[in-house]
């Protein structure tokens, strides 16, 4: 199965060619505000369906529960096709909301290019196709060379965040190119009335050199303010990290989550319920992060199937 990040990296390829805590005594009061908010989801999950019918699948998504969308990276360009303006009006013309959009912090480097081979008449081969559809690929914008078209389309669709999807963090350089990158997309975001946030995988807990991970550096190097986090829930238990704790590190710094499960390998993400992800707890914590809206997420999930399966099980976990 292919996450964000695998895609991003290969799709950007492709372009380019102190507080005092609250405690936890009042789970069910702190539990009561999480199972008021409407669930939402990451649009990412449906992506194959996403491009190919992006009005029919809304309407099955809508007619699921989900009332909030977060959109992603399409194949048809822009929203799915859409500008900001028309994508927002489809998606609340089915009784939803629009809430976040997530774009590629920098562009991954491309994998060396292999010497191009030649027919047995001596005519150049075919260039490769696609490999996430048919056709040539969209331009995909990201905030390190975009970041005020993105921000401006985002207040134009009339989001609450835009969301950082991935972005290179292997080494220093590249982490503190992102951290420029996210102080001034934060500072835009503000200025726009809009709020900014990053979105991690399981590499972003990984030690870098000195010993720090990215999370850590992003954290401590980046305004609280201006940057805030979407937190992954199946990458963070992938890299044996408690959300709980994260939350108690940095109070009121996430308020956007990805509602991913993920299976006991560690490997297999799979439809809310049927992981390991223990969600009960961790909703309990939505004071402490400073939840506002939630996603479900199955990376690329093969059908509607998969998206009704997570809303019931969340539902029960939230009643």
């Amino acid at each position: 199965m292919r996450n964000r990040r695998d895609f991003l990296k290969q799709a950007s390829a492709l372009a380019l060619g102190g507080l005092a805590l609250p405690q936890l005594t009042q789970a069910e009061q702190l539990f009561g505000f999480a199972a008021s908010r409407p669930i939402g989801i990451q649009l990412f999950t449906l992506f194959r369906q996403m491009n190919e019918d992006p009005k029919g699948t809304l309407e099955k998504v809508a007619a699921t529960g989900y009332k909030e969308v977060e959109s992603a990276f399409s194949l048809k360009g822009k929203y799915y096709g859409y500008t900001a303006k028309e994508f927002k009006t489809l998606v609340e013309g089915m009784g939803m909301r629009w809430r976040a959009h997530h774009a590629g912090g920098a562009p991954f480097k491309p994998r060396p290019t292999p010497p191009a081979s030649t027919t047995a008449t001596g005519a150049a081969a075919a260039p490769a196709r696609n490999p996430f559809g048919n056709g040539p690929m969209p331009p995909m914008l990201n905030l390190r060379d975009n970041y005020q078209q993105l921000v401006d389309e985002a207040a134009e669709g009339g989001l609450s965040y835009l969301v950082c999807a991935s972005t290179p963090v292997a080494t220093l350089d590249e982490i503190n190119k992102s951290i420029e990158v996210f102080q001034k997309t934060g500072e835009a975001a503000k200025k726009a009335g809009i709020g900014f946030a990053y979105h991690n995988h399981a590499t972003e807990f990984d030690p870098v050199e000195g010993g720090k991970t990215p999370y850590e550096l992003v954290l401590s190097q980046t305004d609280k303010d201006l940057v805030k986090m979407e937190l992954d829930l199946a990458w963070a238990t992938k890299a044996g990290k408690d959300p709980v704790e994260l939350f108690k590190g940095q109070p009121g710094r996430f308020p956007l989550w990805h509602i991913k499960d993920i299976k006991s390998d560690l490997k297999t993400i799979t439809e809310v319920g049927n992981g390991v992800v223990d969600f009960k707890r961790i909703f309990a914590a939505a004071s402490i992060a400073g939840l506002k809206y939630f996603f479900v997420e199955q990376d690329m999930a093969p059908g509607i199937e998969n998206i009704q399966i997570s809303y019931q099980n969340l539902t029960k976990v939230l009643a």
